[in-house]
C-alpha cells in the first residue's frame, strides 16, 4: 500500500524558515519513499487566518521546489467535523465549558508546558438543542487511559492525555472546530497513514490516539523533527512573533540558496551551498537529520543557522 504524507501549515501569517524547513522534510520523506503528499491548509482559527495567506504559503512552497499531489482547505469541511461532533455527541462524550485559561492558571503542569484543565466540567449537559446551539466551548471526554504512541524517532508520546492534558476543546466558542478533533478527522478522511511534523505538537499526539479510537478512524505512523529557533528564548519560530517571511528571504536568497542553508544546517548537506529539493531526494534518510533544534538569525539580509 503507498503511503500518505500530508503537510498542514496554518494560514495565520507568511511562511517563515520553520514552516519551509517543515514542509521541507514532509516532503522528502514522502518523495523518497514512493509516497503521496497532501497539502492541508489550515484555516479554522477566525480571529488570525486570513484568506490572502492561503496563496502566499502556497506560492511559497512551491517557490522552493515543492509540489503536492493534493491541495485541501480546511475550512470547506465542515461536513465532516459536524459528523464527527455528532458522533462524539451520540456517545455522551460532549460537555460544555467555559473555563478560561486564567481558571487552570496555578494548577497543574501540561506535557505542552501550558497548564493543563482538571476536568471538572464533565458533569454538565449539553443541554436542550444539542452541540449546534451550545454557547460556550464544548469538550470531548476521554478515557482515563495511558497511551503509547509509537514515535519513528524515539521520541517518548506516552501520556494519560486525560489527566496530564485534561479533556480538550472539540468546538471554540466562535462554533469553529478545534485543532485536536479537525486534525483526527481531515487525516482520516485523506488517507493518511504518515504523520510528519515538529515536536512542538507531540504532545498532542496521545491526545489524538484516543480521539481516533472514540471515533473509529486508523492512527497514523508518527514522526516529530526538530525545530528552528530564536535566539535569547530559544522559542519555536512563529507567525505570531512576526518571525522573518518568506517574501523577505526571497528578496535576499534564490530557493536553491535557501533550500542549501536548511539542508546544511539539519545535516543533509555537507556544506550550505545551493541545493533543490528534488536532488535532495535520492540522499534523504532520517539518520541524517539531526534532532537537536536549531538556532536562527536574521539581520535583515542574510540568514544564518
Amino acid at each position: 500500500m503507498t503511503d500518505v504524507c500530508r503537510f498542514a501549515p496554518s494560514t495565520t501569517g507568511d511562511a517563515h524558515p520553520g514552516t519551509l524547513l517543515s514542509a521541507l522534510l514532509v516532503w522528502l520523506d514522502a518523495r523518497s519513499r514512493g509516497a503521496r503528499v497532501g497539502l492541508r491548509l489550515e484555516d479554522l482559527e477566525r480571529e488570525r487566518a486570513r484568506p490572502e495567506w492561503h496563496a502566499a504559503i502556497e506560492h511559497a512552497l512551491a517557490w522552493l521546489g515543492l509540489d503536492w499531489d493534493e491541495t485541501i482547505v480546511q475550512s470547506a469541511r465542515g461536513d465532516a467535523h459536524d459528523a464527527a461532533l455528532d458522533a462524539l455527541a451520540a456517545a455522551g462524550r460532549l460537555y460544555p465549558c467555559a473555563c478560561s485559561r486564567k481558571d487552570r492558571a496555578g494548577g497543574r503542569r501540561a506535557p505542552d508546558g501550558g497548564w493543563a484543565y482538571d476536568n471538572r466540567c464533565r458533569e454538565r449537559p449539553i443541554g436542550t438543542g444539542g452541540w449546534r446551539v451550545a454557547g460556550e466551548p464544548l469538550r470531548v471526554r476521554l478515557d482515563d487511559v495511558r497511551v503509547v504512541p509509537v514515535d519513528e524517532g524515539g521520541r517518548d508520546l506516552a501520556q494519560t492525555p486525560a489527566l496530564e492534558m485534561g479533556d480538550p476543546i472539540v468546538r471554540r466558542r466562535d462554533g469553529a472546530v478545534a485543532y485536536q478533533l479537525a486534525v483526527v478527522v481531515d487525516d482520516a478522511a485523506a488517507g493518511v497513514t504518515r504523520v510528519v511534523r515538529g515536536h512542538d505538537l507531540a504532545p498532542s499526539t496521545a491526545t489524538q490516539v484516543l480521539l481516533q479510537r472514540l471515533l473509529g478512524l486508523p492512527t497514523p505512523a508518527y514522526r516529530h523533527h526538530l525545530l528552528l529557533v530564536e535566539p535569547g528564548t530559544g522559542a519555536k519560530l512563529a507567525k505570531l512573533h512576526g518571525s522573518v517571511g518568506h517574501a523577505a528571504l526571497a528578496a535576499h536568497l534564490s530557493r536553491a540558496e535557501l533550500c542549501g542553508l536548511l539542508a546544511h544546517a539539519v545535516g543533509l548537506a555537507a556544506t550550505p551551498a545551493p541545493v533543490t529539493p528534488a536532488e535532495l531526494v535520492a540522499g534523504f534518510a532520517w539518520s541524517r537529520v539531526r534532532t537537536d533544534d536549531v538556532l536562527v538569525r536574521w539581520d535583515g539580509q542574510r540568514l544564518t543557522l
